[in-house]
């Protein structure tokens, strides 16, 4: 009989050992950690036109990549573009402080309005403003945009051009030359011999005797530099070193032969 109630007893403490070990095991979930959102370009257009039309209206149409997906860095990227536009599309003495593209398309209008309005005479011809930003090259350090603008706001003809702007592919910020050129000097003195050749202007002469038009007769990068898959593209919008007539000027420069001057690819 003693030994059935300690038979008992050990089997009632070993079921509640048993229960309070199930009572205060945890079971810790892990949950996976979030994916990054990865950069992503989506194309938005921007127009408007003005009521004020004559022989044709006055127009502003502007398209742009604008980068999508991660917080923060899409937004630095945008803005590095959209203050490059809004350089460019205005009237009058300087740029507007229009804070997004509807606000600035409004303003370009509106400036051609108040033209009409005051003098008709002066805004006989309609102005025309043509934006097209496109993501020409991306790296993991860079991004380069290609910003092609042509501007009429009368005259004898309007304007074409193109603006890179480059930007770190990390943090958004626009870089300039000295941040993508480790040796701004030596790499000037190889595109000069570059230039030369391509264009047939002997080493012994002015660099302007091939009709162009550097300013003080001495050679200079451009305003405007590329990044491509295969090289550097150096681009001299027209005017810049050239007649209107003679149109842009390019030079070509190989990864293999850049990239000796390039902190950045």
């Amino acid at each position: 009989m003693k030994s059935c109630l300690t038979f008992a007893l050990a089997l009632i403490l070993l079921a509640g050992c048993k229960k309070e070990k199930e009572e205060t095991t945890t079971t810790v979930v892990t949950e996976a950690p979030a994916e990054a959102v990865p950069l992503s370009f989506e194309q938005k257009s921007y127009t408007k036109k003005s009521t004020i039309c004559q022989k044709k209206c006055s127009y502003v149409d502007i398209k742009i990549e604008e980068a999508l997906g991660v917080d923060g860095l899409a937004d630095s990227i945008n803005n590095a573009v959209f203050r490059v536009v809004r350089s460019i599309v205005y009237f009058g003495e300087k740029p507007t402080n229009a804070k997004n593209y509807d606000e600035l398309t409004s303003k370009f209008i509106q400036s051609y309005d108040d033209l009409a309005k005051k003098y008709p005479e002066e805004a006989a011809w309609n102005w025309e403003a043509e934006i097209k930003a496109t993501k020409e090259y991306q790296s993991e350090n860079i991004i380069n945009f290609k910003v092609n603008n042509y501007m009429f706001t009368g005259g004898a003809h309007g304007y074409e051009g193109n603006r890179s702007v480059i930007i770190d592919a990390k943090t958004g910020r626009t870089l300039k030359r000295s941040d993508i050129l480790k040796d701004e000097k030596g790499f000037t003195s190889f595109a000069e011999k570059a230039f030369r050749k391509k264009f047939g202007i002997p080493a012994g002469k002015l660099i302007n005797s091939g009709g162009m038009m550097f300013e003080n007769n001495r050679f200079a990068l451009p305003q405007n530099i590329f990044y491509t898959d295969n090289g550097l593209l150096l681009l001299y919008n027209p005017v810049e070193i050239s007649s209107f007539a003679d149109g842009a000027k390019k030079l070509e420069i190989p990864y293999s032969e850049a990239e000796p001057y390039l902190k950045i690819k």
